[in-house]
């Protein structure tokens, strides 16, 4: 609980913070685990306590990437669906090994009547959604693939704080929203640049 009390600080109301302990759960997922299927109803909302969910859309064989739920944030998709009792258009998973507070969906719209925490915090997830939005179509429509593709392993390696970016070819294109031949073309251009080294599973920048 003394964990939960450090990441939700931010709920500030202390009838509130009561109805989170009441109603709330802490949930160990592993990566890959489902949180929410497109085409299903939101039963229950996560805030994410420690790792990531990562969230997109799937069509055929390929996926377009929406965003990550990271520490203290919320899906912005899954509760526009449960404001307004939609069902789900996006899929998540857990993107690494992940805790999460999850509650009832039902919740959600009694919690913006009564705390104004709440409501912050919600403005403040859809507004960090929309930045990385604008962001993802600055890259789409004015960077090159070859861009894109570099951008993301440099930022892999940053965050991982090694040199290996441990990735398939195909989550690559998942990633960027591309295929896995305009990946692998990339990459092996990459390669005979000497910027990177390839290995199966495993990109090495140089």
């Amino acid at each position: 609980m003394e964990a939960l009390r450090r990441n939700l600080h931010f709920f500030s109301e202390p009838d509130f913070q009561q109805e989170i302990r009441e109603h709330g759960k802490l949930v160990v997922l592993n990566k890959g685990d489902v949180v929410v299927r497109e085409g299903q109803y939101v039963k229950f909302l996560p805030i994410v306590i420690k790792g990531s969910i990562r969230v997109f859309q799937q069509k055929e064989d390929r996926e377009m990437l929406l965003y990550y739920v990271r520490q203290q944030e919320t899906c912005t998709m899954s509760l526009a669906a449960a404001y307004f009792n939609n069902i789900s258009t996006s899929h998540g998973v857990a993107a690494e090994a992940t805790e999460a507070l999850v509650f009832p969906a039902k919740l959600i719209s009694e919690w913006q009547l009564k705390y104004p925490s709440w409501n912050r915090y919600v403005m403040l997830m859809f507004r960090s959604r929309y930045d990385e939005l604008i962001n993802a179509l600055e890259g789409v429509v004015f960077e090159h693939i070859d861009v894109r593709v570099m951008k993301y392993l440099n930022n892999a390696v940053q965050k991982a704080g090694s040199s290996n970016v441990y990735i398939s070819h195909q989550r690559l294109a998942h990633e960027l929203g591309t295929t896995r031949v305009v990946v692998s073309r990339i990459l092996k251009q990459f390669e005979r640049e000497e910027k990177v080294k390839l290995f199966r599973g495993c990109i090495e920048l140089v």
